[in-house]
């Protein structure tokens, strides 16, 4: 709205300034140049003399422009400061907003880099409504964060108060996903060194530069590059395992799900086994996997594995079934 009255107002003065133009021209006989400045000078009321003696007929000229002019450019100069004025406001008070919220989240994610690695993971953990904050510096970015409505600074990840800003003493991890492996490193480097137990994600353009992110505190390291070479090759040597694992992942039509979850040191499955624990009964879920506490992985468990307080079970199953299962695993 503001801008549409801005744009008007433009129109008005320079038609001011053309209407006294040509009426220095036509009543007093005027060069066009001589016409415009004196137009110009009595707009904008520098008090500079008269280009040359007045008429009768070019004062009551004068007189118009000066009205007019005077009234128009005030206005529109209002609006131009009004613009920016407001705009700053706004630009401010989002940001404030913006931290505000950042600052009460928990159990958050921070994604560093919004880039086509970074952006990915922020639409897959935002379809599962698990909060998260993004750090971008790159403008582009910044308004394609904006369009998706993510939390997000617009600072230096690599910064000490940028990571605590984004609330890295209270997050649950952190992903840096930015182009560069150098700026990776550096940013494992800086949240190990100020949250050492936090869990970091890093990506890794070169695979030579994965055991540099590791030593960095990376938690894990992931290629993008090699990882999609392999699933290529996957899919072409094994394609139908390849579907199923896309079906059971990814697919919503199928209400399918495979998820992890940590049996609680109060749960009524310590002890039992699979076969006694009944969930393949009671819950329809099928168990993958059991990951120890001691890190050991038991892939497709028998039936007589036991449940320990700590186990990491890997479960297949509809998305139903694996929230009722949530209260025998606490």
């Amino acid at each position: 709205m503001e801008y549409s009255r801005l744009k008007i107002s433009v129109l008005l003065l320079l038609l001011v300034i053309g209407s006294g133009t040509v009426g220095y021209i036509w009543i007093e006989g005027w060069s066009v140049f001589d016409a415009l400045y004196m137009t110009i000078i009595t707009i904008s009321t520098v008090g500079f003399a008269e280009v040359h003696p007045l008429s009768l007929a070019g004062r009551v000229l004068t007189l118009f422009v000066i009205i007019s002019g005077i009234g128009i450019l005030t206005y529109s100069l209002g609006l131009v400061a009004r613009i920016f004025v407001e705009g700053e406001l706004q630009r401010l008070f989002g940001r404030r907003k913006l931290e505000k919220k950042i600052s009460q989240l928990k159990d958050h994610y921070i994604i560093c880099g919004f880039g086509r690695i970074g952006s990915t993971i922020a639409n897959e953990l935002s379809a599962e409504n698990i909060p998260l904050v993004v750090i971008e510096q790159a403008p582009l970015h910044v308004e394609q964060i904006e369009a998706c409505h993510y939390l997000y600074l617009n600072l230096d990840a690599t910064s000490d108060a940028t990571l605590l800003k984004a609330g890295l003493l209270r997050a649950k991890g952190l992903v840096t996903a930015v182009s560069s492996d150098a700026d990776n490193v550096f940013i494992a480097l800086t949240a190990k060194g100020l949250r050492p137990d936090i869990f970091i994600l890093a990506r890794a353009s070169e695979t030579k530069n994965e055991d540099k992110l590791l030593r960095a505190g990376a938690s894990r390291v992931v290629c993008p590059y090699q990882m999609g070479g392999r699933r290529m090759a996957e899919i072409l040597q094994r394609p139908t395992v390849v579907d199923f694992i896309d079906n059971t992942m990814m697919n919503s039509a199928l209400d399918l799900k495979m998820e992890e979850a940590v049996i609680g040191s109060s749960s009524s499955l310590i002890g039992k086994t699979i076969l006694t624990s009944n969930v393949r009964q009671d819950f329809g879920v099928i168990i993958v996997a059991i990951k120890k506490t001691t890190n050991e992985m038991i892939y497709n468990p028998l039936p007589s594995e036991i449940f320990e307080a700590g186990d990491v079970i890997v479960i297949i199953g509809k998305k139903d079934s694996l929230h009722r299962m949530e209260d025998i695993l606490s």
